[in-house]
């Protein structure tokens, strides 16, 4: 009788490491939003680049200030190098206040909803859903607060698209869900001739019309209160724009939508949706699977929606040259579409 051990089953055998990872995620989370918070990344960006220097800079016991560190350099968030910190390249440029691409408030966004993720079980049991969750009752307090957390990332998405979109020729945006304006407040400023429109519930197009001012386009961009999902749109467009609201919806709604904008559009007229798409084997990426199940937590009856649904969405309306296009790799999609002449 051989000795030699049994090779025939060579399949490692499962562990708990990868769902521990898991299941502490949130933990990671926290970090992240104290070190925000705290303006960690700040002070070490300004030359306080050890445990001492850190707890000094940001008033925080020294014990605590290596907890945090230990934690963010596991994360790859910080590098240690000769018992002295610096800041990794994304939070350099991200994370780091008074910096024009200063994303803090963005990373703080889904904050508020800390508690009702650990409530995630209740709120999957809840059978009364509807379109607009929260937002249908929000204040003018309420919708400045949302977008002033949206604001920096949406101006950024707002240049990318102009950069990526020949808007030459043009007449008139509208902006479905346009919040803060910044899709429209970019596009206008990189075409003077252009005049655009931010589609939104009330309080929300009442602090649009704040950021307009404040870009100094008031002149060529307005904002309008209404419900994109319910009311008649603003006439006269050339180009629809509905960004990064997508998951906040249901196939019928998107549906709904994409076909009122085609029939709003100037005949050659085009639609640009953008917003976080799995792919089409629905298995990822994580973000849109993420962005979906959140709408668990407002109760409505968004889901993650594919790639495939979104063209499926615009050749259902009418639309011709449908094509799907990497926006943001990994994290945005853009479905454009042309209402034929």
């Amino acid at each position: 009788m051989s000795d030699k051990p049994d090779m025939t089953n060579t399949k490692p055998r499962a562990d708990t490491v990868r769902l521990q990872n898991i299941i502490q995620g949130f933990g990671r989370s926290a970090a992240l939003m104290s070190a925000v918070e705290l303006g960690v990344f700040t002070a070490i960006d300004g030359g306080a680049d050890t445990i001492a220097a850190v707890a000094d800079a940001v008033d925080i016991h020294a014990v605590n200030a290596e907890r945090l560190l230990v934690m963010l350099s596991a994360m790859d968030l910080v590098h240690l190098q000769d018992g002295r910190f610096s800041n990794a390249d994304d939070v350099a440029r991200f994370l780091v206040e008074g910096q024009p691409s200063y994303a803090g408030p963005w990373m703080l966004f889904n904050k508020p909803q800390w508690n009702d993720w650990g409530l995630l079980s209740e709120h999957l049991r809840a059978k009364d859903l509807n379109v607009l969750g929260p937002i249908g009752d929000f204040t003018v307090d309420d919708a400045r607060a949302y977008h002033l957390a949206t604001y920096s990332i949406g101006m950024g998405a707002g240049r990318r698209f102009v950069k990526q979109v020949d808007l030459r020729g043009r007449k008139m945006i509208l902006d479905l869900g346009g919040g803060s304006g910044a899709y429209c407040i970019n596009a206008v400023l990189a075409y003077p001739d252009l005049r655009a429109q931010v589609f939104d519930l009330p309080p929300v197009a009442q602090v649009a019309t704040e950021f307009i001012a404040e870009n100094g386009v008031s002149d060529r961009v307005t904002a309008v209160g209404g419900d994109f999902t319910a009311d008649t749109f603003p006439p006269g467009a050339d180009v629809v724009i509905m960004a990064s609201n997508l998951p906040m919806y249901g196939p019928e709604m998107i549906a709904h939508v994409v076909k009122k904008a085609f029939d709003a559009l100037q005949p050659g007229g085009e639609m640009h949706l953008i917003g976080e798409c799995l792919d089409d084997d629905r298995h990822g990426p994580i973000g849109p699977a993420y962005w979906g199940l959140g709408q668990a937590i407002s109760e409505t009856l968004g889901v993650a929606h594919s790639e495939a649904d979104c063209i499926g969405y615009f050749h259902a309306a009418g639309f011709a040259d449908v094509a799907a296009i990497s926006f943001i790799p990994g994290t945005l999609t853009r479905i454009y579409g042309v209402k034929p002449a």
